[in-house]
């Protein structure tokens, strides 16, 4: 895979993953109320719904590629547009991307099954989630290697990411909620964050 490509999407994606959204408000709530072992199972859930978010959306936008070409420039500049947006959101702090601990998870699970489902729920059923992985894969998908090698490398990229940010907030507990409590901390994050999209959108629109 290309080396350029993948040194963008590590920090990128990185900040995506440790900002606080549904899935890892749900891994805070767990992890203060059940504790880290048994948030694990909601992890395992949570992890193979955003693998299969990450596929589908990769061999969509395969497909596109293709397929219809124009299609795939469209996209893009979509695509780079709506991450542009996004920063500028994320560095204002509005918008329901922006971080927001007073977002709540409702659970009370009965199982570990509850659990893994309650995590593969969210994944799946996040509009947040499939909008970052539409938005976020295509300029780091290079059109002249083969797709599947790539295919696992970024998927792998997520799944690490996205464990290491559920193992922090489940395990951070009220520190964490209080140390994001403090407004001076989530404005840094936001605006790096923010800076990281605006950069990748202007990035998609000039490849």
């Amino acid at each position: 895979m290309n080396t350029a490509l993948l040194g963008m999407f590590i920090p990128t994606f990185f900040f995506v993953s440790i900002t606080p959204g549904m899935c890892m408000t749900l891994a805070l709530t767990l992890g203060m109320s059940i504790g880290y072992r048994r948030t694990l199972w909601m992890m395992v859930g949570e992890l193979i719904g955003v693998g299969l978010v990450a596929v589908a959306a990769v061999l969509g936008i395969a497909a596109v590629m293709l397929n219809y070409p124009w299609l795939f420039t469209v996209l893009k500049v979509l695509g780079g547009g709506y991450l542009f947006y996004l920063g500028i959101q994320m560095w204002r702090s509005r918008g329901k991307l922006a971080l927001n601990l007073d977002e709540t998870v409702e659970s009370d699970p009965h199982s570990d099954w509850d659990l893994v489902v309650q995590g593969f729920v969210t994944a799946i059923a996040n509009p947040k989630g499939w909008a970052f992985m539409i938005s976020l894969l295509p300029p780091f998908i290079d059109q002249s290697v083969a797709l599947t090698p790539q295919l696992v490398v970024l998927v792998s990229i997520i799944l690490l990411f996205e464990f290491v940010c559920m193992t922090l907030y489940a395990t951070g507990g009220k520190g964490l909620k209080r140390m994001l409590g403090q407004s001076h901390n989530v404005r840094l994050m936001n605006r790096i964050a923010g800076t990281l999209m605006m950069g990748v959108g202007v990035w998609l629109w000039v490849s």
